[in-house]
């Protein structure tokens, strides 16, 4: 259109925001802590009786929990188009440099620092088991990257979307494969007894049953209704389930966890130092690798993030799995829920703060 006297003048992008839930995920955390601490504390029958349904007798996997993790992650996987996969081509570079950085560099850089901290500065606070234990939980987080949450943190730092879908799908898949190796391997050196058969469990349980509910029903729904109304109709009429099973799997753990937390209170900011040196280290070097490479922001950023970020969820699923839900492994995953989304919005604020660093160096 033309130029003229009464064009309108465009309009302002609207501001990045996120839902209640998303910005205030350490508030609602901290209540679930409280709340579960609580219903442990004061109706340990019940908290018993929901400890013990299993999947089988001696079997590592809590019913209560699975369901609602199940709840949770079938809508994240409901939304990434693996067919996006197809992309990887373009600008391979910034791929590249998450996949060095969330497969190489993240979980035995996480060991190291468990290993530093809770076995060699904090034992004397903690002890040899629970320092066993916190270890092999903070790498059962750190082998596990962010998959949904992800999506939000590309949205607040104007990443782009394709791209960002991309590197999700290609960490999902590369997850099946390495996850279960990975953990069983860095585990077993931290001084923990590793029942692989219950990490490929996990990995069935959590991450190939709930992707291919997920697959499926995308396939079928988008054929069927189209994908406007998958994505716009359907998929949104999830997420107060998902928001409800998450908060839900936190009272439950935090409930199962309740005589470990009252009496070791000092324990979940010890828990928090490896954690949050991690995130900080993690996005800063991928962030600088991709600044190097010449990646764009829009690239660059989103990879930061999903390099220094964690799917939560898994962790502490599989944590549950192999330890039990009063466990220290499962204690040290919550943790990073708890940590994870104000440093992460910390982190994208220092992403659009330096995105006119790339502005003379990124190519297209």
């Amino acid at each position: 259109m033309s130029a003229s006297a009464t064009q309108t003048p465009p309009e302002t992008a609207a501001p990045k925001r996120m839902s209640v839930f998303e910005r205030y995920l350490t508030v609602w955390v901290a209540l679930c802590m409280a709340l579960g601490v609580a219903i442990g504390r004061t109706l340990p029958g019940a908290t018993h009786a929901l400890r013990g349904l299993e999947f089988g007798s001696g079997s590592p996997i809590n019913v209560p929990i699975a369901l609602l993790i199940w709840l949770m992650i079938v809508p994240m996987m409901m939304k990434i188009d693996f067919a996006a996969v197809a992309g990887v081509t373009r600008r391979p570079k910034g791929l590249a440099v998450t996949l060095l950085v969330n497969w190489l560099v993240k979980p035995f850089g996480m060991f190291a620092l468990g290993w530093v901290f809770f076995q060699g500065l904090f034992l004397p606070l903690i002890g040899d088991e629970l320092a066993r234990q916190y270890t092999a939980g903070v790498v059962i987080l750190a082998a596990a990257p962010c998959t949904a949450m992800v999506f939000v943190w590309s949205y607040l730092t104007d990443g782009d979307p394709a791209y960002t879908l991309v590197q999700v799908a290609v960490n999902d898949l590369i997850m099946l494969v390495l996850f279960a190796p990975i953990v069983g391997f860095l585990v077993g050196v931290a001084g923990l007894a590793v029942p692989f058969n219950v990490i490929l469990l996990s990995v069935g349980v959590f991450i190939v049953v709930p992707l291919t509910v997920g697959v499926l029903l995308r396939t079928v729904l988008v054929r069927a209704k189209g994908r406007h109304w998958f994505e716009h109709g359907f998929l949104p009429r999830f997420q107060p389930a998902a928001i409800g099973a998450l908060l839900g799997t936190l009272v439950l753990i935090f409930a199962f966890q309740a005589d470990n937390i009252l009496s070791n209170p000092l324990h979940v900011a010890l828990i928090a130092v490896p954690i949050l040196i991690q995130v900080y280290f993690n996005a800063s070097l991928t962030f600088g690798l991709m600044w190097l490479v010449r990646v764009p922001h829009n690239v660059a950023a989103p990879g930061a993030l999903i390099g220094s970020s964690n799917f939560f969820e898994l962790a502490v699923a599989t944590a549950i799995a192999l330890y039990g839900p009063e466990s220290g492994a499962a204690l040290a995953t919550v943790v990073g829920v708890l940590v994870e989304v104000p440093v992460m919005l910390n982190v994208c604020a220092m992403c659009n703060r330096s995105r006119s660093w790339f502005d003379s160096r990124s190519i297209a």
